[in-house]
């Protein structure tokens, strides 16, 4: 019987890494909570123990369950009745079995009917769920949203919904509309204040993931005659209140498990969440920060499977005599497809960590004063957070696209067909570039990164880390290979032309991926030798990429990018 998270050693390396055990003293303030509550772990190997535990659990759901459920999902999709989600039997059998599961709520603290566990094993939790089933990810995963609840809500609040949440509601934030997608500050479904202090909501919103849950989070224009993202105000919204319908589900290419709604609101009653005026500016924010990192991990998942599924096929078929996988032009793409797994992987886990130290230390804080150390450390892990969640989420739902794209290739005309998952893969592989802001807008979040020096500093404290010997000849090339991505963001920066700064940011936040996840994937390779021949084929990929991405910024001149604009 398949189970999705012990038959991946690579998972437990990531669980295993040796910031982890900082995080879980933090998380668990020093195992205080063993004091309150039975189940909380005593120690650090207990809450490891724990964690082991309970991604058993995921994997062997997803193994059996979930996967298995995948393709009659797919087909069967979920529909509307009188305004109404109605979701694939698949869909509803995989939900209940994560409830009786407790599978919901895995973050949120254990007085409020969670797991508390850190970012880092529930992000590998979502990453086990998208390789068995992609859309049902978008409905289990959205219990993040929860983390705004907790962050931003007020204590009643808290104590209304995130325990619903934990017991297994489902969760949905409600912010595009017809006339804004990507542009929030366009929003305009009106909130209007009520003389008891609620608040009506009125107006549609569109593109939806999971739109008729159980509790949503709405971005709405609370101030009257404004029309930037200074009239916005994030809003709770209980479905038991009623008010908001269901006007159609999208008819998608892929992901077609998970019900993307066009919703209308008429008069529906909500609460304020937090602080009029901050819907997006501040709460937006943080939660696109959480879905984002969310997309990544089912980039990853995805990612998995693709590679799973290509080398299965790859050894079974045989072609002029032998398995194909012998031909050097299928071993080679099946060499390059794990090595952008597992580049992809490496960096979504550090990214985790990064996450996991200073949103724990922002909960601290509102417990007690933090030390000046202890502030400074959550300072520098914020921004290291806030560079990397963007960089994972574009580069990793691009290799997941490349890589769902080579597998129906190694599957040749097969791959075509709906007889394979590849198929499948395929078409939920799309929307990971896209949903949660685009490739093009991750890479406007990542270059400030690029001109302030993070990425750079990054590159710096893993050049410093202590290797063996014989990773040394790898830390040359890298060495090599950032000092040509600093001579090419000097050479960008001191043009101080904005169009071609623009124009070059991809390329430069790129060569920043791949210089960031190839030391990571040295580094894996130094601590556990399974990762070796990953860290030494993306070596070759990311000096390839790099090479290209400088000698083209060098080339070309500021004047030279009027022959890329449109006609």
């Amino acid at each position: 019987m398949a189970n999705f998270y012990t038959d991946n050693p690579d998972l437990k390396h990531h669980l295993s890494h040796p910031l982890m055990e900082k995080i879980v003293a933090l998380k668990e303030r020093n195992y205080s909570d063993a004091e309150k509550f039975d189940y909380a772990p005593l120690n650090y190997d207990d809450a490891m123990d724990s964690y082991d535990k309970v991604l058993e659990v995921v994997g062997e759901i997803c193994g059996t369950t979930i996967n298995d459920n995948a393709e009659e999902v797919d087909h069967q999709g979920p529909r509307v009745e009188n305004g109404r989600v109605i979701y694939a039997d698949g869909t509803q059998r995989n939900l209940d079995l994560c409830r009786k599961a407790g599978l919901m709520g895995m973050s949120m603290p254990r007085r409020l009917g969670g797991l508390n566990f850190p970012i880092t094993p529930y992000i590998m939790a979502a990453d086990i769920v998208s390789r068995a089933d992609t859309g049902f990810e978008n409905l289990w995963g959205l219990q993040d949203c929860a983390e705004t609840i907790y962050e931003f809500a007020n204590e009643e609040q808290k104590q209304k919904y995130i325990p619903r949440v934990c017991e297994g509601e489902t969760m949905s934030m409600d912010l595009t509309e017809p006339d804004a997608g990507s542009d929030l500050q366009s929003v305009m479904l009106k909130a209007t204040e009520q003389p008891d202090g609620t608040w009506r909501l009125n107006g549609v919103k569109r593109f939806i993931t999971n739109g008729d849950s159980d509790i949503h989070l709405v971005l709405a224009r609370s101030e009257e005659g404004t029309k930037d993202g200074r009239g916005l105000s994030m809003f709770i919204y209980d479905k038991n209140d009623g008010g908001v319908t269901v006007r159609r589900i999208e008819n998608k290419m892929g992901i077609k498990g998970s019900p993307t709604c066009e919703l209308v609101y008429k008069n529906a009653k909500a609460e304020l969440c937090g602080s009029r005026r901050l819907g997006l500016i501040k709460y937006v924010m943080a939660l696109m920060n959480g879905a984002r990192l969310g997309i990544a991990a089912q980039s990853v998942g995805v990612s998995e499977k693709a590679y799973r599924e290509a080398l299965a096929y790859a050894r079974e078929r045989k072609q002029f005599g032998k398995a194909i996988i012998e031909f050097p032009a299928v071993y080679e793409m099946l060499a390059v497809m794990k090595a952008k797994l597992d580049a992809s992987r490496t960096l979504l886990y550090e990214t985790a960590r990064f996450v996991d130290v200073y949103k724990i230390y922002e909960d601290i804080a509102k417990e007690r004063t933090l030390t000046p150390d202890e502030r400074a450390e959550m300072k520098r892990y914020s921004k290291l957070a806030d560079a990397c969640t963007p960089l994972i989420k574009g580069m990793g739902s691009e290799y997941c696209n490349q890589n769902a794209y080579d597998c129906i290739q190694i599957h040749g005309g097969s791959g075509f067909m709906k007889d394979y998952a590849c198929e499948r893969l395929y078409r939920d592989a799309r929307i990971t570039s896209i949903y949660e802001g685009t490739t093009q807008l991750q890479v406007v979040a990542a270059i400030r990164h690029v001109t302030t020096g993070t990425y750079l500093n990054l590159m710096r404290s893993y050049e410093a880390s202590e290797i063996k010997d014989e990773f040394k000849p790898t830390r040359e090339v890298l060495i090599d290979l950032t000092s040509k991505y600093e001579a090419a963001v000097a050479k960008v920066t001191s043009t101080k032309d904005q169009e071609y700064g623009d124009f070059m940011a991809r390329r430069l936040v790129e060569m920043a991926g791949n210089i960031i996840m190839a030391y990571l994937l040295m580094l894996d390779a130094n601590r556990n030798d399974s990762f070796k021949r990953s860290a030494e084929v993306y070596l070759n990929i990311a000096r390839a990429e790099v090479n290209k991405h400088a000698a083209f910024i060098a080339s070309l001149e500021p004047s030279e990018v009027a022959e890329y604009r449109a006609e």
